[in-house]
Order: structure tokens, then C-alpha cells, then sequence
């Protein structure tokens, strides 16, 4: 297996000796996307080097990229298990399983991904020690609102209907299926076989993944409308959390906060909303910016997905307008609600 460093991360900064000494560690972080990725090369990399320094190097923490040490589906159950001292988690991929953060992954909610990742993080922070108790919840990570990638061309929801469409996550799968197409369920380093295999016909995807997985010579076509997020979490195992000293513990905690999950996400947004310049300037991809009507089409075609997740947190026993409203004031709080 081969095993993945940067520089600043490789060892310790300096050495110490007695009590000292032993506050020291090293931490795995798993996740399933490729070294390239800007998550690892910009969020991943800045956070890791603000917990070595803010530590003095007691600190340390290995990358585990590309499903090294699972599958993109498993992380969580990785990460809770000990497999992973810290995951990189898509809860999308775990259908039913955290119906309430499936609010987040509902269309036409976050039109800023910077500030939204600051909003959904004050508020689901206090859900996730029901909804996620058995971890230690640090940040969320949702990228720029990604759109349908296809090979022909898609306008309005009818034209989903009988489509092959690879989801981001498990809400996005329902949309399809409310619409008349099948969903292809492959994670996100999985999605550029389906499309060329003719698996799969079109993808909901942010902008500049299509480059980064090598898929902008499969899908020529685009819907130009910000559209939906996948919001990612970086996760803890509790005991591991736990088991850290008080002075670690509180360098940790320093860098699980709304603002660091604003900071590790501001990379990563910025560089996907870069795929759709480079789409407007490449004469071989098509951009379709759809009229108020057809937006319109889109958002009734996805009220019902609302209905559904009522009815979800309904049935563990919370209160799905409290927590709407919540979600709602929060983001309309940091700018970034969908009007």
C-alpha cells in the first residue's frame, strides 16, 4: 500500500523528551479522493499545517488518499471503528442513515458554498451529537453547487426521464427516480468508468471535478445552473479524540470550528467554479443557462424531496420544522440561502 506525505506532515516539528514526549502523535486521515484533489493539496494540507504549528509538533497527521484503506462508502464506519483516526465523509453515501443532514443535500438551498459551510456547521453542530454520536464531528466541507453533466443535451426535468444519471448522494438519487430516470450509484472516483462504459448518460458533479476525474471528454454537455451541493465532514474516532491530551485536545478543537470549515472549504469552491470558465472557453462543451420558467421546473420538480425528508426526521422522533427553520436562519444569516 503505498502511503502518502507531504513534506510538512512527515515528521514532527523538533523533539522532546519526558511527560513531553509522550503528548506526542500521529493521526491517519483517510479519504477517498486522489492526492491531486484540492481537498488534499489546499484544505487538507492548510489544516494539517495550522495543527502541526499550533501544537508545536506534538502533533502529526498522515494522508491515507484513494480508498487506501477503504472504500469512499465506508469511511464513516472506518472512521467510528478505529480503521481511520479521522475520515473524510460523504454521509450522502449512506442512504437513510443521517436523515436530518439529508436536509443539506436538497437542491436550491446554498447559493455560496464559502459561507455556507460556515452556516451548516453552526447548525448541525448540536444535531451531531445525537445524529453522529458515535464519532467526534470537525468540520464540514461542501463543495461549489455542482449541475448535471450529460452527453446529450438536458434542459428541464423531463429530460431526465428514462436517463442513466450517476447522484452525488442518496437525495439526488431520489430526485432522479422521482423523475422518470434510473440512478447509477458509483462514488465520485467511479464516475468517469460508468459514463464511458455507457453505464451512465449523465452525472449531477460540481464544475472542475469533470477535469480532475478525467470526465470532460465524456460529458459534452452542461446545465449552467447552480444547482445542488455534496457536503463532505471531516470526522473523528471518538476514542482516539478522547484519548488525546487536554493540551492536544484543545489544538484539535480550535480547528473544528464554523470558521475552519469556512477556511477549508474556500480552496476547493474556488477551484471547482474554475471548470466552468474553462468549459466557456472549450468550443467542444455546450452550456445551457435554462429561463426563469425552466428554474422554476427544476425547483417544483424538487419540493417534494422536502416532503420526503419531513417525513424521515419525523420518524426518529425530531422536529423537522425547528430544524428547517434553523437551517434556513442560519444560512440566511451568512448570506448563502437560495432565493
Amino acid at each position: 500500500m503505498k502511503l502518502v506525505k507531504t513534506a510538512i506532515l512527515a515528521a514532527f516539528v523538533g523533539t522532546s523528551t519526558g511527560a513531553h514526549a509522550q503528548e506526542e502523535v500521529n493521526l491517519r486521515l483517510a479519504h477517498w479522493l486522489p492526492p491531486t484533489h484540492p481537498v488534499q493539496e489546499i484544505a487538507m494540507t492548510d489544516w494539517i499545517q495550522s495543527i502541526t504549528e499550533a501544537s508545536e509538533g506534538r502533533i502529526g497527521i498522515t494522508i491515507f488518499p484513494s480508498s487506501q484503506l477503504g472504500a469512499p462508502a465506508d469511511h464513516y464506519d472506518m472512521t467510528r471503528d478505529g480503521i481511520a483516526d479521522i475520515g473524510y465523509v460523504n454521509p450522502g453515501y449512506n442512504a437513510g442513515r443521517f436523515p436530518i443532514y439529508g436536509l443539506a443535500e436538497i437542491p436550491f438551498h446554498v447559493s455560496d458554498s464559502k459561507r455556507g459551510a460556515v452556516a451548516l456547521h453552526e447548525w448541525y453542530d448540536p444535531i451531531a451529537e445525537t445524529e453522529m454520536s458515535e464519532v467526534y464531528f470537525c468540520l464540514i466541507n461542501p463543495h461549489d453547487p455542482g449541475t448535471i453533466h450529460s452527453k446529450t443535451e438536458i434542459r428541464v426535468p423531463e429530460d431526465i426521464r428514462g436517463k442513466n444519471i450517476r447522484p452525488a448522494h442518496a437525495t439526488m438519487a431520489k430526485f432522479v427516480a422521482r423523475l422518470g430516470g434510473t440512478s447509477i450509484q458509483v462514488s465520485a472516483p467511479e464516475a468517469r468508468e460508468a459514463i464511458a462504459r455507457g453505464t451512465a448518460d449523465a452525472m449531477t458533479f460540481p464544475w472542475n471535478s469533470i477535469y480532475i476525474f478525467g470526465i470532460d471528454s465524456e460529458t459534452k454537455y452542461h446545465l449552467d445552473m447552480p444547482f445542488y451541493i455534496s457536503s463532505q465532514m471531516l470526522l473523528f474516532n471518538k476514542s482516539v479524540y478522547d484519548g488525546l491530551s487536554e493540551e492536544n485536545r484543545a489544538v484539535i478543537d480550535d480547528h473544528c470550528t464554523p470558521e475552519w470549515s469556512g477556511r477549508f472549504s474556500e480552496g476547493w469552491v474556488d477551484n471547482e467554479a474554475s471548470g466552468r470558465d474553462k468549459m466557456i472557453a472549450d468550443d467542444s462543451h455546450t452550456l445551457y443557462e435554462p429561463t426563469a420558467e425552466e428554474i422554476q421546473l427544476w425547483r417544483d420538480a424538487a419540493a417534494p424531496l422536502l416532503d420526503d425528508w419531513r417525513a424521515e426526521v419525523t420518524a426518529v422522533g425530531a422536529n423537522p420544522d425547528e430544524l428547517y427553520e434553523g437551517y434556513r436562519e442560519a444560512l440566511t444569516r451568512h448570506d448563502a440561502l437560495y432565493e
